[in-house]
């Protein structure tokens, strides 16, 4: 990790936006990437260059929102199966029936706050794909996802932080609470759909 920031740290600020867009992107094939960590140091070093709030975002959105809608494709032309072991060993199957069953209740909505767990993040576009979920519709809803979390860490990378460390320990904070609140929620949704599925059972 070390050797990356020095290296994000050297480039001009067009390169860094590149790198940014490029990281962002990697984080759909890749998991264990430290995208959201390396998109706030990217957009901390920014702050103290010539780059803008905007700019680190838009890098950010684009390269994340890019890469999703690739394993959407993949997804949608092969299958999940093979992507989500990929993803998630065999944790993927779970993950796939879980965001179909929200999907079916809640549309993009769940899509949306999937995408806000660690959990399932990486397998929401593949899994859309498989489910032959419109392209707008997947689009949107991991768009909006990806614009709301990479915006936050965007905002505390570039304006929250005097030092470094005070940025990483800002995004532990709001990482905590951003993924208590999408459990909450999707929780909520899950007892709600068991609760009338029963009663129409009964």
């Amino acid at each position: 990790m070390g050797g990356l920031v020095d290296w994000l740290t050297g480039l001009p600020i067009g390169a860094l936006y590149v790198a940014i867009a490029a990281i962002a992107a990697i984080e759909n094939f890749f998991p264990p990437v430290p995208a959201d960590t390396i998109v706030a140091l990217g957009a901390f070093l920014a702050a103290r260059g010539q780059g803008t709030a905007l700019g680190s975002f838009l890098a950010t959105w684009i390269g994340n929102v890019g890469g999703a809608m690739v394993m959407y494709a993949l997804g949608r032309r092969y299958g999940a199966e093979r992507l989500e072991k990929r993803l998630l060993g065999e944790k993927g199957s779970a993950a796939e029936a879980r965001i179909a069953a929200l999907y079916g209740r809640y549309g993009i909505v769940a899509l949306c706050l999937s995408r806000f767990l660690p959990g399932v993040r990486a397998v929401v576009p593949p899994v859309a794909g498989a489910l032959r979920i419109p392209p707008t519709r997947a689009v949107i809803a991991i768009g909006s996802a990806s614009a709301l979390w990479y915006g936050l860490i965007t905002y505390v990378g570039f304006y929250l932080g005097s030092d470094w460390e005070s940025v990483l320990a800002t995004m532990r904070r709001y990482g905590v609470i951003t993924g208590i609140v999408a459990a909450i929620v999707l929780a909520i949704g899950l007892i709600a759909w068991w609760v009338r599925s029963r009663s129409r059972r009964g």
